[in-house]
């Protein structure tokens, strides 16, 4: 496969890739035209802050498979239009974390105690001693905005160093604040009225750009703010004007609205605001940490297996994985028959699970049982998609449990309704590998799903199984295994075929011209 770099990370990662034999190609700093001629014929890109990934970019690159963000910030990526494409959007939150807190520290020290300025004055020949009163850090209030990984490690390194914690965070747990010795609020205001240091820690989003103004940044009378997230979220001429004004003591910031800084920002001018170029992740170790996952991530891409830190797709972690890999292929087989099974506008789809299987995390085997459902239709769909493609179709899509699985250890039931009329195809795994149907509605069979597949209901009359054989016999069409099936004797019946090739219109109007046969409908699995 093929994987194309357009911003530079660690050759750990490159290495990585090599070594699970991948073709890896790096073109920096490429745009435009040049980026969409690069992506054509790639299987994954890899991207940092530098590459913007637009619906364009995906439209381009027909055979991508995944977009790996080797770093934790995704705004620069259209998730939305990834999905749609089917395309796996992953990033490496955890390589960076440490660094881009202890960066965070680091500027609340540095912002606090006047380090840089006091530098500056220092190499220019002047003792500026009497000129620089700092503020302790002892005591006083830490707010942080956005509680996730990067978040909660601040709040433990200044909670340590005697600091009171409270945090805004519309997305997380009290309980989860407490676990932190944090105090969760409603309202940013009052995140900012009760703290006398704000470090940012958000993703840019609509909801977030500019969020910290004038009338915010008043809120934090005589404070410190940190930005070290991304650039945008503070209203940056506001706050070069309330730092000139004395509203604030100080700011540290690492990321800007525009990267690189342009020379005629407002921020260059006020002594109090301390700036650095993005520097967040910039360890040996977080480099390297985020270019490894983020490889590790596109390989069990290309294996078929689950993403750890996939976006837009189910993630699973490596035990769980191995307990429902199984599972994977009997869901989207029994949602591929179900569907061919149905002849109606389909407007719901649920996927149940009884036994053993209903004790996993069974969301990546939803999703691939929907997969199976559309794989018939002419959309690109995979599991990344399947999910969003339902949704944009208005097909409600509800999954169940129960512990009883009748004869079996698990069971997987996909049913396809539009609200009156449905269809149910129930299959099991023997032997942990091998898939069997052991339901077609209420009727239970034994069926292996493979290939062609000629699925026939008929009046359970003597000669009937015959005479479809002698039909498929003197059609050249040879039987590689049937199944048959019944409700009562003398009632329904339903048997199926494994058939070595597809049998034809001819065929089949000859099966159903016969009073017996009630239905005969062609199913393909696409695995001949």
């Amino acid at each position: 496969m093929k994987v194309l770099v357009t911003d530079p990370i660690a050759d750990a990662g490159l290495d990585r890739l090599r070594e699970a034999g991948h073709e890896v190609e790096t073109a920096y700093d490429v745009e435009g035209d040049a980026l969409l001629d690069a992506v054509a014929d790639a299987n994954a890109l890899i991207v940092r802050s530098g590459t913007e990934v637009t619906d364009e970019v995906l439209t381009a690159a027909s055979e991508l498979v995944i977009v790996g963000r080797a770093g934790i910030g995704v705004d620069n990526i259209d998730i939305d239009a990834a999905t749609e494409h089917g395309v796996i959007v992953a990033n490496a939150p955890e390589g960076n974390v440490r660094a881009a807190a202890e960066h965070s520290v680091a500027m609340a020290f540095a912002t606090a105690r006047s380090i840089p300025q006091a530098h500056d004055r220092l190499k220019e020949g002047e003792w500026a001693k009497g000129d620089f009163l700092g503020t302790e850090v002892n005591k006083k209030t830490l707010g942080v905005v956005g509680f996730g990984r990067v978040g909660q490690e601040v709040a433990k390194r200044l909670g340590s160093l005697g600091m009171d914690i409270v945090t805004f965070d519309p997305y997380i747990s009290e309980e989860r604040a407490k676990q932190f010795g944090a105090e969760l609020v409603d309202e940013l205001d009052e995140c900012l009225e009760k703290a006398d240091f704000v470090t940012i820690h958000t993703p840019l989003t609509p909801e977030t750009e500019n969020m910290i103004g004038e009338e915010e940044l008043a809120q934090l009378e005589g404070g410190y703010v940190v930005n070290c997230a991304r650039g945008g979220i503070i209203d940056e001429p506001a706050l070069a004007e309330a730092v000139e004004d004395g509203v604030l003591k100080g700011a540290a910031l690492d990321v800007f609205g525009e990267e690189p800084l342009p020379d005629d920002s407002p921020l260059l001018g006020v002594e109090d605001i301390i700036v650095t170029p993005h520097l967040g992740a910039s360890t040996e170790a977080a480099q390297e940490n985020v270019a490894t996952s983020t490889a590790d991530q596109i390989i069990a891409a290309f294996n078929n297996e689950p993403v750890a830190n996939a976006l837009n797709a189910p993630s699973l972690d490596r035990a769980t994985f191995e307990q429902v890999r199984p599972y994977l292929e009997l869901a989207s087989t029994a949602g591929r028959i179900a569907v061919q099974l149905f002849d109606g506008h389909m407007s719901t789809v649920e996927v149940t699970y009884a036994g053993d299987i209903a004790d996993e995390d069974v969301e990546y085997v939803t999703a691939s049982a929907l997969e199976g459902v559309f794989a018939p239709s002419d959309l690109q769909v995979n599991a990344v998609n399947a999910p969003q493609i339902a949704k944009e179709r208005g097909i409600d899509v509800t999954e169940s449990k129960t512990s009883s699985a009748e004869d079996y250890q698990s069971l997987i039931t996909v049913t396809v309704s539009d609200g009156e009329d449905s269809v149910s195809v129930c299959g099991t795994q023997f032997g942990g590998e091998e898939s069997r149907i052991v339901r077609i509605d209420d009727h239970r069979i034994e069926a292996v799903p493979h290939g062609h597949m000629l699925v026939v209901r008929n009046k359970d009359k003597p000669g009937t199984i015959g005479f479809i054989g002698t039909v498929l016999g003197e059609s050249d069409i040879n039987i590689a295994g049937m199944f048959n099936g019944r409700e009562t004797i003398g009632g329904e019946a339903l048997s199926v075929y494994n058939l070595d090739e597809q049998p034809t219109a001819e065929v089949l109007d000859r099966l159903n011209a016969d009073d017996r046969i009630i239905e005969t409908t062609y199913v393909a699995l696409g695995d001949e």
